[in-house]
């Protein structure tokens, strides 16, 4: 994908979750057990579906829960791309938000 089409996807992607996108940020994954059963159903979605990505993620487009957990801080954060680089995800993201995929 290219810079200009990354950032295109990365615009569409914010207006979904400014206009109110619900997504599912509960439950947080507590071990690798619901972790993976995650991915998996990732895996289900067809590639293309953007939306479905977002939700069963928990996308939301702020930093999230008391320790204001943001994408910049994930392992899968690629800084110089602003992109999350976990296969079943595989988007431009902006730093400040956040999905309950997220980890350190």
């Amino acid at each position: 994908m290219r810079r200009d089409e990354e950032d295109q996807l990365r615009a569409k992607i914010a207006r979904m979750l400014a206009d109110g996108l619900e997504t599912r940020t509960e439950p947080f994954p507590e071990n690798d057990r619901q972790f993976g059963e995650l991915l998996a159903a990732l895996r289900e979605l067809p590639a293309d579906d953007l939306k479905g990505k977002l939700v069963l993620a928990g996308f939301v487009d702020h930093p999230y829960g008391e320790d204001k957990m943001r994408c910049q801080e994930c392992m899968y954060y690629l800084v110089h791309r602003k992109w999350c680089d976990l296969p079943e995800l595989n988007l431009p993201v902006e730093p400040d938000w956040w999905c309950r995929l997220w980890r350190i």
